[in-house]
């Protein structure tokens, strides 16, 4: 059956990740895709998760202690400058953003797609071969138009040698439904 956006965030991801990966939260939130991203990787892997609000950040720390993971590092930092925080010889084998704002949160803090942009750039040279990028496109927002055609723009740039490109949503859905845009480097 027809997958809602964030199962079917998950299962790009679950049939990309390996035990043993290098994984990103790009904007880890209240934590759930962090988690999710722990349990794929296994005791051998490791998550970077970032969010730029030290609300999320404690949300994510608490979780992540009370399920006892290891394999997380939390980082306060905007995922823009996430591949500093690898080696050059590290390749990531997943990455999940979910665009937009904190739920429950500041509505004025959202996400912007020049530093999203900039995030994918980076990734995109560390994703392994067979790897994917997810992005989980809330744009009904102040600001999230303008970050989704940025976004939709740079993704349908990509060549078509090196990656496919998706995008996935319902359109017959009220009150501008979120959608996918899964990049997979070929």
């Amino acid at each position: 059956m027809i997958k809602n956006i964030i199962a079917f965030s998950h299962q790009l991801l679950l049939e990309s990740v390996q035990e043993g990966d290098i994984v990103i939260d790009a904007t880890a939130g209240n934590g759930h895709d962090t988690l999710f991203l722990s349990q794929l990787v296994g005791e051998n892997g490791s998550v970077l998760a970032f969010d730029i609000q030290a609300e999320a950040i404690a949300a994510v720390k608490l979780k992540v202690a009370e399920q006892q993971i290891r394999n997380t590092r939390i980082i306060h930092e905007s995922h823009e400058h996430a591949v500093a925080y690898l080696n050059e010889t590290e390749q990531i084998g997943g990455v999940i953003f979910n665009l937009g704002y904190l739920p429950g949160s500041d509505k004025s803090i959202i996400t912007h797609g020049e530093s999203t942009i900039k995030a994918l750039t980076g990734m995109l040279q560390f994703l392994k071969k067979g790897g994917v990028i997810v992005l989980v496109v809330y744009h009904g927002h102040e600001g999230g138009v303008q970050e989704k055609d940025a976004i939709l723009n740079y993704a349908s740039k990509l060549r078509q040698q090196e990656f496919n490109v998706l995008q996935y949503g319902f359109i017959n859905q009220r009150n501008t439904p979120p959608f996918i845009i899964a990049i997979e480097k070929k």
